[in-house]
């Protein structure tokens, strides 16, 4: 069966993907193992929140597809998805806050425990949403824009929005691809959605990981998760 395990190690959480067999136990050849450390610290960003599981199980599930596809992760924080995708074999940038440094830390302290090295085998750059400096412009082509649990707050679902709307109209071929946790039944990006340019499409979460033994209940615990893709309104 694949495995998507949790374990609290002290001040960090070890996330294992992987293929375990009775035939070959020792194979770790489908085995990818993720340490992530967390801080104690005021802020949403040293903390893996558990829509960052369901995005990263998601792209596990998909690891075939992802070598040398270019992936820009927004609001990275702990970096949990962002990092699963660059070990599977993507080319992944992640974004934080540019007014964060702490947080730029944490993402870069996050990629070399997992034998990342930023600006060799992932980058890592600020990105303010809603802003449009030159970061944004330095980016390069994209294949998909990847984000978990970002719509936490509804002032700044526009500013989501409106970036996403400027990256894909640069990259029309893109999809952004965001896990988020129902926190209120009020929240609504439909509007905004149209007001830049976009669509949605629900992703069906309810059998995710379940052909490979992974019970999808298990890995977003008591929460409601949802798995959004959103693409340029044809």
């Amino acid at each position: 069966k694949y495995v998507c395990i949790l374990k609290q190690c002290r001040d960090k959480v070890l996330s294992i993907f992987g293929n375990k067999t009775k035939q070959n136990p020792q194979d770790g050849s489908e085995t990818l193992k993720i340490l992530i450390p967390e801080l104690l610290l005021p802020g949403y960003s040293f903390y893996t929140w558990p829509s960052a599981q369901v995005l990263a199980w998601f792209l596990w599930e998909r690891r075939l597809s992802l070598p040398n596809k270019r992936v820009l992760e927004l609001g990275a924080g702990t970096s949990l998805p962002g990092i699963v995708a660059a070990k599977c074999g993507a080319h992944v940038t992640l974004s934080d806050c540019s007014t964060l440094p702490k947080t730029l830390q944490h993402i870069q302290r996050c990629c070399r425990l997992n034998s990342l090295t930023p600006g060799k085998d992932i980058e890592v750059v600020g990105l303010t949403w809603g802003l449009f400096l030159d970061q944004i412009f330095q980016l390069g082509p994209i294949d998909f824009i990847i984000g978990s649990d970002i719509f936490y707050d509804p002032s700044v679902f526009e500013d989501i929005l409106v970036t996403v709307s400027f990256l894909l109209e640069a990259n029309p071929q893109a999809r952004f691809l965001v896990a988020y946790q129902e926190r209120s039944s009020d929240w609504c990006i439909e509007t905004l959605l149209k007001k830049w340019g976009l669509q949605c499409n629900i992703v069906d979460t309810e059998h995710l990981g379940s052909e490979l033994g992974i019970d999808s209940q298990e890995l977003m615990g008591n929460h409601t998760i949802h798995l959004l893709e959103v693409t340029r309104r044809s």
